[in-house]
C-alpha cells in the first residue's frame, strides 16, 4: 500500500511500540525511534521502502522547531556570554576534525582534496539526537551541556561557509547546473547583502512586529489561531532562510533568541512543543530506516572501520579541546561522547558534494552509511558514559576519603543527625540554638567543608556503617535524626538502628509517600515528609490573599495536614495493591471534601476575626 494514511499508521505504530520498550530497558527514546526505523525500513520488514527519503525532508523540520525552542530559552545576553565557547571551542572543533581527517587521509594515500571535504562534512554532529538526549537526562544546563550546545550551534552556523567552500574543491562543473539558479547565481557581495538583509528582517520583525501581531491574535480568544500563527512564524522564517541559502535551523534559532524575552514566549513553547516532539521522532525513525544494510553486508569491514574511525577521531579531538578549555574530566568525557557522531547536516552536505562533483557517488555512499550508524550508536555512547564512565568519578570523589575520627566528647550528645543537607541542617541548628548537643554525620565531603566554615561541627562519614555509629555514641544517645538524601540508604539505616540500637528514638525524613510507606513497613511512625509543611504554608498564605480570614486559612491547612497524615498511615497497608490503594485514596479525598462543604454550610469556623491583625489606627480619632 502506498497511501499516506497507511504510512502514517506504520510510523506511528512503530514509535508507539518501540519507544516504550526502549525506555523500559533504559535505552532512551532516541534509540527507540532509531530501532523502530530499522525495523520498518527497506532492509528489515520493508514497510516504508523508498518513502523514507521523502519523509526525511518533512521530518527535518523537527530539528528546525527544536532550535527555535532552544533559542526561546536563551536571551542575547546569555548568548554573548557564550561567545568564547561558541567561537573558540566550536571553531576549533570543526577545524580540528577537518584537519585530523585530512592528515589521516593523506597518510592513507588519498590525497588532500577528498579527505579535507570529508573532514568538513564529518565535523558536523547530530543536533537532534544530542540535544534530545541531554534534555532527557537534565544535562543541558551543566558545564558539559552548555559546551556541547555551543559547539552544535557553531556547527549549524558553519554550514553556510562550508557550502560556499566545498564547490572550490570540485573536479568539474556541478551536475545539471545545480548552483546556477537562484541565490547561487548572484555575485558574492549581493549574496552577502541578501543574507544580512534576511537576518536583519528576522531580528526587526521579532522586536517590533511579532509581539503586536500575537497580541491581536490572543485577543480573539481562539487557541487554534494562536497555534496556527506560531507554526506560520516558524515556517515563514525557515522559508526565508532557505531562499537566501541559509540554514533554516539557524534562522529559527535567531528568531527564538530575539523572542526569548517576549511576553508570548511560554505560549509559543506550549504550542510548538507537541509538533517538535512528533517531527523529531519521525526524523529519528527515518534515520534508522535510511541505514543501508545492503552496503553494510557487502563491505562490512569498510563501513565498521569508518564508523569506528569517525567516533575515535572526533572523540580524541573533542577530549583534547575539553582539556584546553579546562572542562572538568567528567564534563569533558560527557562532552566528547556526546559529539563524537556524525550529524543530520552531513546528509545534506554529502548530497551537495556529489551534485557539485567534489566526491563521487561511490565515495559518498559509505560515508552516508557510516554517519547514519554513528548516529544510531550515540544513545549507546550516552549509556556507556552514564553507567560505566561517570560512576568511576563519583566513587573517586566519595568513599575514597577516609571517615573522620569522631571525638570522644560526642558520646555525651543525646542526638545523632545522619545527613546535614537542606533538611538536616535546619533540625541541627534548632537543637543547637536550644543548647542540645548533636553529633552530625554527612557523606558529602564538599558540603562538610562548607558547613565547618560556618562554625558548625560536622564529621565526614557514612552513617550506615556500624562502626561509625558506635564511634558517634549511638549506644548512649537518645535519638537519631535520619535526613539522608538517598531513600535506600535511609531505609538501610533504619534497619541498622533497629537491630543494633533499639533504644534510639528514630525521627526520619521522608522524601514522599512511598518513602513514608517504607518507614511504616519497618515500624517507624515518627517520619516527616519534607515538602508538606512548606506547601501548607504557601497554601495558607494563598488562601489569605484570596480573601479568607487568617483563622480560616490556618484551620483549613491544619485540617488538611491532619487528614493527609492520617491518610498516609491508613493507606500504607494498600500501597502494593494498586486497585485497593486508589479506591481507598479516592474515598478518603471525597470524605475530606464533603467535610469542608459541611463546615461551610453550617458556618463553623466562619466569622471569627480574632486571628487577623487589628485594623490600622485612625490618627484623626486621637
Amino acid at each position: 500500500m502506498d497511501s499516506v494514511l497507511f504510512h502514517a499508521f506504520i510510523y506511528l505504530a512503530a514509535a508507539v511500540v518501540a519507544v516504550p520498550l526502549a525506555k523500559r530497558f533504559g535505552l532512551g527514546s532516541v534509540l527507540g525511534y532509531l530501532l523502530a526505523g530499522v525495523l520498518i525500513g527497506p532492509h528489515a520488514l520493508d514497510l516504508v521502502g523508498e518513502q523514507a527519503d521523502h519523509v526525511m525532508h518533512f521530518a527535518e523540520f523537527g530539528v528546525v522547531m527544536m532550535l527555535f525552542l532552544v533559542g526561546l530559552e536563551l536571551d542575547p545576553a546569555r548568548l554573548w556570554a557564550m561567545r568564547t565557547q561558541l567561537l573558540g571551542l566550536g571553531g576549533l572543533q570543526v577545524l580540528g576534525t577537518a584537519l585530523a581527517c585530512t592528515a589521516l587521509g593523506w597518510a592513507l594515500g588519498l590525497g588532500l582534496r577528498v579527505p579535507f571535504a570529508a573532514g568538513l562534512i564529518l565535523a558536523m554532529s547530530s543536533t537532534a539526537i544530542v540535544l534530545q538526549s541531554l534534555q532527557e537526562r537534565g544535562l543541558l544546563r551543566t558545564p558539559a551541556g552548555e559546551a556541547t550546545f555551543a559547539v552544535l550551534l557553531f556547527q549549524d552556523i558553519a554550514v553556510i561557509p562550508i557550502l560556499a567552500l566545498l564547490p572550490l574543491l570540485a573536479v568539474g562543473p556541478a551536475e545539471g547546473a545545480a548552483a546556477a539558479a537562484g541565490v547561487g547565481a548572484l555575485p558574492g557581495w549581493q549574496k552577502t547583502l541578501l543574507v544580512l538583509l534576511a537576518v536583519g528582517t528576522v531580528v526587526a520583525a521579532g522586536r517590533y512586529l511579532i509581539n503586536p501581531l500575537f497580541r491581536r491574535i490572543a485577543a480573539t480568544g481562539l487557541r487554534e489561531l494562536f497555534t496556527a500563527a506560531a507554526l506560520l512564524l516558524v515556517v515563514g522564517i525557515s522559508l526565508l532562510m532557505q531562499l537566501v541559502g541559509l540554514s533554516a535551523a539557524l534562522g529559527t534559532f535567531v528568531a527564538g533568541v530575539v523572542l526569548a524575552n517576549s511576553e508570548y514566549r511560554h505560549e509559543l513553547e506550549a504550542d510548538i512543543e507537541p509538533f517538535k516532539g512528533l517531527l523529531l521522532g519521525l526524523f529519528f525513525i527515518t534515520v534508522g530506516a535510511a541505514i543501508d544494510f545492503g552496503l553494510l553486508r557487502a563491505e562490512p569491514g569498510l563501513i565498521f572501520g569508518l564508523v569506528a574511525g569517525l567516533l575515535v577521531l572526533k572523540f580524541a579531538v573533542l577530549f583534547i579541546l575539553s582539556r584546553v578549555f579546562k572542562l572538568a574530566a567528567p564534563d569533558g568525557l560527557l562532552f566528547s561522547f556526546a559529539l563524537a557522531q556524525g550529524g543530520e547536516f552531513a546528509f545534506v552536505l554529502l548530497t551537495f558534494v556529489v551534485d557539485h562533483r567534489v566526491l563521487t557517488a561511490a565515495q559518498s555512499a559509505p560515508l552516508v552509511a557510516a554517519v547514519a550508524l554513528s548516529m544510531a550508536v550515540t544513545p549507546l555512547l550516552f549509556l556507556f558514559n552514564e553507567k560505566v564512565v561517570q560512576p568511576r568519578f563519583t566513587r573517586r570523589a566519595g568513599p575514597a576519603r577516609e571517615a573522620d575520627a569522631i571525638d570522644a566528647s560526642a558520646h555525651d550528645n543525646p542526638v545523632i543527625i545522619a545527613g546535614f543537607g537542606r533538611f538536616g541542617h535546619i533540625v541541627g541548628r534548632l537543637l543547637r540554638a536550644n543548647h542540645i548537643g548533636t553529633t552530625v554525620l554527612d557523606l558529602d565531603g564538599d558540603h562538610v567543608e562548607i558547613v565547618r566554615r560556618l562554625g558548625i561541627k560536622v564529621f565526614y562519614g557514612d552513617a550506615t556503617r556500624l562502626d561509625l555509629l558506635h564511634a558517634a555514641g549511638a549506644a548512649k544517645a537518645k535519638a537519631i535524626v535520619i535526613a539522608l538524601d538517598q531513600e535506600d540508604k535511609a531505609v538501610a539505616l533504619v534497619e541498622l538502628v533497629q537491630k543494633h540500637f533499639p533504644h534510639l528514638k528514630i525521627f526520619a525524613r521522608a522524601t514522599g509517600r512511598v518513602h513514608a510507606y517504607e518507614y511504616q513497613r519497618r515500624g517507624v511512625t515518627t517520619f516527616y515528609r519534607e515538602t508538606l509543611d512548606s506547601s501548607l504554608a504557601l497554601g495558607t498564605d494563598l488562601l489569605r490573599a484570596l480573601g479568607l480570614r487568617a483563622h480560616q486559612a490556618h484551620r483549613a491547612a491544619q485540617a488538611f495536614k491532619r487528614h493527609d497524615e492520617q491518610a498516609v498511615r491508613d493507606l500504607a497497608q494498600y500501597w502494593e495493591d494498586d486497585e485497593a490503594y486508589f479506591r481507598n485514596a479516592r474515598l478518603g479525598i471525597e470524605a475530606f471534601e464533603r467535610m469542608f462543604v459541611s463546615d461551610a454550610k453550617t458556618g463553623r469556623a466562619l466569622g471569627d476575626h480574632g486571628w487577623d491583625p487589628p485594623p490600622p489606627r485612625d490618627p484623626s480619632r486621637g
